[in-house]
């Protein structure tokens, strides 16, 4: 399993952006699919946005395509998360998330999690 830990979060007002990154250790991310999720409190953990192993495919829940955008530095073990024109629906803890398998991302049962970084977007 490869280890995971995030940062980037922080308050913002709405219209703002925000970039998270993910960092890796323990294996190389070109070898892995990575997806974003996120959760609120009372709320199931909700899948945001997804990325092949070697960044051929990509895809985002409804909600934020067009503002949202990922990406990975394969060379510097990094995932990227960039957060554009955030409203206050946006907020949560959002999980970055690795797997050998894209499907088992898709369907939120990643081998590999991050401990999450909070995104507060709020006037």
């Amino acid at each position: 399993q490869v280890q995971l830990v995030e940062s980037g979060g922080g308050l913002v007002q709405p219209g703002e952006s925000l970039k998270l990154s993910c960092a890796a250790s323990g294996g190389s991310l070109s070898r892995y699919a990575m997806g974003w999720f996120r959760q609120v409190p009372g709320k199931d953990r909700e899948f945001v946005a997804i990325i092949s192993s070697r960044s051929t495919y990509t895809d985002y829940t409804e909600s934020v395509k067009g503002r949202f955008s990922l990406w990975k530095d394969v060379d510097k073990n990094m995932l990227y998360l960039e957060m554009n024109t955030l409203k206050p629906e946006d907020t949560a803890v959002y999980y970055c998330a690795a797997d050998s398998y894209y499907n088992r991302i898709l369907k939120g049962l990643a081998d590999s999690w991050g401990q999450g970084t909070q995104v507060t977007v709020s006037a």
